[in-house]
């Protein structure tokens, strides 16, 4: 597994997931390259060819990684990305004309957002930029020409972006006693 880091950032994280499974490699940006160019550059210190994963490092997934590369390799795509529904964080309140007719507490949206996890072709791998965000640029691009596909995920997702989030995932995994990988967080 290779981990995109901060430069001098290598052996904290080479040593904080030590132990959970695969061999990691983590390797220091010399300088903030972006999320895409972050990707694009700890690409590099692969020994094998062919498809990567990338997942970002603050989500809490149950994402199938088979299904998804199967997915990847039987589309033909140049890469793909695993999107989930999106859910209101305020209740919602509905309305005819001006008038109050209900409510619905945190919703599912019409929408589907990215997770953060993809599987990314050898065209993928190239065209992502050397500095900035590959979701600003490749994907888009890729998108246009339905070069990009999608799995969609309706299992767990949390995002850990605030105090707020973390203190769920925390509680999520106070009562989820057997989620993979739970002794190594």
């Amino acid at each position: 597994m290779i981990v995109s880091c901060a430069a001098g950032e290598e052996e904290l994280f080479e040593s904080a997931l030590g132990g959970i499974g695969p061999e990691i490699l983590a390797v220091g940006e010399p300088d903030p390259m972006g999320r895409g160019g972050g990707i694009r550059f700890a690409a590099q210190a692969r020994r094998e060819s062919g498809d990567v994963y990338s997942l970002n490092g603050d989500e809490l997934v149950d994402v199938d990684l088979q299904r998804l590369l199967d997915l990847h390799r039987s589309s033909g795509a140049a890469a793909t990305i695993t999107v989930v529904p999106l859910r209101s964080p305020f209740g919602v309140v509905e309305l005819e004309d001006d008038v109050v007719t209900g409510f619905r507490e945190a919703p599912r949206l019409d929408h589907w957002v990215s997770c953060g996890i993809y599987v990314l072709g050898g065209e993928a791998l190239q065209r992502l930029p050397e500095r900035g965000d590959h979701e600003t640029s490749t994907f888009p691009e890729l998108a246009a020409e339905r070069r990009l596909h999608a799995l969609r995920h309706e299992g767990v997702w949390l995002t850990v972006n605030t105090p707020k989030d973390l203190r769920v995932a925390e509680e999520f995994l106070a009562t989820h006693a057997a989620w993979p990988g739970k002794g190594n967080l």
